[in-house]
């Protein structure tokens, strides 16, 4: 049973971004589960499972094809505006307009790239390479998407650096900002 209710007679949809490694998906997801609200997370492996193809055709047809990209972020806003949940995405903030609560994850690219090392494996070096030219890519492909820079995101709620706080903390941090503002009651024990 979740410790917290939505306040009586409303939905809350509540957006969370960040770029790779800062602890997006762990937060979306233990965010979902104190609220016991549904997350949705529709990536480029569900939509290869709709369409019966591998995660690896998906992604190699995603880099001449835009439909693949628009497809993901058109199915998680119908998603997210069905009921109340918790939508984590790197475009969540810029593309659920009406989210009741935008959170923008930040975490240095040192701080990123050791995380992805301790999920991942490999090489920190490597792995800090990568990282750089997945963030130009995915920078330029929004742009050229959505007009949107997601290196822009003073509009959010709650900007949040993750590399001093465990996900137990943020969680908390957006659980007392809810409260406070009246969207969320603690639940009797």
């Amino acid at each position: 049973m979740s410790e917290y209710k939505i306040t009586e007679g409303t939905e809350l949809r509540i957006a969370i971004s960040g770029k790779s490694g800062c602890g997006n998906t762990t937060v979306s997801t233990m965010l979902a589960e104190k609220l016991g609200i549904t997350l949705i997370n529709f990536t480029f492996r569900q939509l290869a499972a709709e369409k019966g193809l591998t995660l690896a055709q998906v992604i190699e047809n995603a880099k001449n094809d835009d439909s693949y990209d628009i497809a993901v972020d058109t199915k998680q806003v119908e998603l997210a505006r069905a009921e109340s949940c918790v939508l984590g995405s790197r475009l969540a903030i810029w593309m659920l307009k009406e989210a009741d609560l935008k959170v923008y994850l930040i975490a240095s690219d040192d701080t990123r790239a050791k995380r992805i090392l301790n999920r991942e494996g490999g090489d920190l070096q490597q792995i800090k390479d990568f990282t750089a030219m997945r963030d130009r890519e995915d920078s330029a492909r929004y742009m050229k998407l959505y007009q949107i820079d997601n290196n822009e995101y003073e509009f959010a709620d709650l900007k949040i650096d993750t590399a001093t706080r465990t996900p137990e903390q943020i969680v908390s941090l957006i659980l007392e900002y809810l409260e406070k503002n009246g969207r969320i009651v603690r639940c009797d024990r």
